[in-house]
């Protein structure tokens, strides 16, 4: 019963995520990363089951659970992906205020110093 819900709230994840991606402002870019990462985790964890089961553990003396056990590995995939997330984002973050602090805007429209505003000739000789 819960499933459908997180389906839809993961795909406004993914929807809103993609939004921030596509502005030029480069914070509202980081925010639409942060988000594309939990979509991504809610997808996972959507796709795992929210069954209320009991956990992977074997009773002593069998070689199969006795019963239908929650899948671990959703979990585990999750957890990864938080600790990879965060670190690209660290990373992002930093790369951008190292934009900012030497370009001194946000904007990615402002930040095209390399292409010259006006038509630069080459050299006649050399």
């Amino acid at each position: 019963m819960m499933e459908p819900v997180l389906a839809i709230l993961t795909g406004l994840f993914f929807a809103f995520a993609v939004y921030l991606l596509l502005s030029k402002f480069i914070i509202r870019m980081l925010i639409g990363v942060a988000i594309l990462g939990n979509a991504v985790n809610l997808l996972i964890f959507t796709n795992g089951r929210l069954l209320r089961e009991v956990p992977p553990v074997l009773q002593p003396g069998l070689d199969v659970p006795a019963s239908t056990v929650a899948n671990p590995l959703p979990q585990a995939l999750i957890l990864t992906a938080i600790v990879i997330s965060f670190s690209f984002f660290a990373f992002l973050l930093v790369l951008s205020w190292r934009a900012y602090k030497g370009l001194g805007t946000d904007n990615t429209d402002r930040m095209r110093i390399t292409e010259p505003q006006e038509p630069v000739l080459p050299p006649e000789g050399y």
